[in-house]
């Protein structure tokens, strides 16, 4: 067992699980990161190609238009600046769902064999094959993510509607939405269960601990988001600088290649850093997954309970 390791199969509580965490975090982020950088690094070269699309659709949108105002006239411009727009888009929405299974599963399967190797003598390597193997099992649960947010987003628009009380359940339910999902990916690549069966299970363990699981995911979104933010700091300062000099000093949008490349940079670097935190949020749900899966079913306690008859029977 290496030094400093910590069990994950522990009944904590609220506060112990966010202590824990950043321990945790901290003795593993070079391992994981590189995990992350090493499956992740083909992929931003197509989130690249993507934002330079979307990228250009949009300031090909803005200049037509303010062409046809200067003109005052229609541009025949816009149906194509719209369909390149759109391309970027559905572009966008087939790399997060590839991203979605493969972060999700490489997360997952990180904290599921640190779990099983105490030792943490397991490789990059070893965390692909691990997860190769619910491959399958795992599009079909990032592809059923996607419908349930798609129902939150409505939920979402009536509760709009609710003044102050609203905007408070939206936040419960996003957070538990997190909460429950992150859980129940857990139990289908530990236990090697199937979707329906693991979203069963994973309902089971958040709601008996309904506000302990809301809580986690608050205070580490909360906490993920600032740190996300302090490094979306440089790629947001360099966009905004650039746009208050486009305006400043009315620069073609179209005809600047500066402007194109620059606005792509910044928006794949954002997208990065927004792909890495849900990673690191995943993790977050690997320590309640194992929190209140012990605390249900006592797996770890009965172990050592049995481990100690051993001995005595010795």
């Amino acid at each position: 067992m290496i030094k400093n390791y910590i069990e994950l199969r522990i009944n904590r509580e609220f506060g112990d699980i966010i202590t824990d965490y950043f321990d945790f975090f901290k003795q593993n982020i070079k391992k994981f990161t590189n995990t992350f950088i090493s499956y992740n690094g083909i992929f931003f070269i197509g989130i690249v190609i993507t934002s330079y699309v979307l990228v250009s659709g949009i300031l090909g949108l803005i200049a037509s238009n303010e062409n046809a105002s200067f003109l005052g006239a229609v541009s025949n411009d816009d149906d194509t600046y719209w369909m390149i727009f759109f391309i970027g888009m559905g572009l966008y929405f087939i790399i997060f769902v590839i991203l979605g299974v493969l972060n999700y599963g490489l997360a997952t399967s990180f904290m599921i064999l640190y779990d099983k190797d105490p030792t943490n003598a397991f490789t990059k390597k070893d965390i692909w094959l691990y997860f190769k193997g619910n491959i399958g099992k795992s599009v079909l649960f990032v592809l059923l993510l996607v419908a349930i947010y798609f129902g939150f987003l409505i939920i979402s628009v009536l509760f709009a509607l609710i003044p102050i009380l609203g905007m408070f359940a939206q936040y419960i339910l996003q957070f538990f939405l997190a909460s429950w999902l992150g859980v129940s990916f857990f139990e289908m690549l530990q236990n090697n269960k199937g979707v329906v069966e693991s979203l069963g299970e994973g309902w089971n363990l958040v709601t008996k601990s309904f506000w302990k699981s809301v809580g986690v995911n608050l205070v580490m979104g909360l906490l993920i988001t600032i740190l996300l933010g302090l490094a979306s700091f440089v790629p947001g300062v360099i966009f905004g600088v650039y746009t208050f000099h486009v305006v400043e000093n009315e620069v073609s949008l179209t005809s600047n290649v500066v402007a194109t490349v620059i606005y792509t940079l910044s928006l794949s670097l954002f997208l990065g850093i927004m792909i890495y935190g849900q990673s690191l949020s995943q993790l977050v749900n690997g320590f309640l997954y194992y929190t209140l899966h012990e605390k249900t079913y006592n797996t770890n306690t009965r172990k050592r309970i049995e481990q100690i008859g051993e001995h005595l029977d010795a």
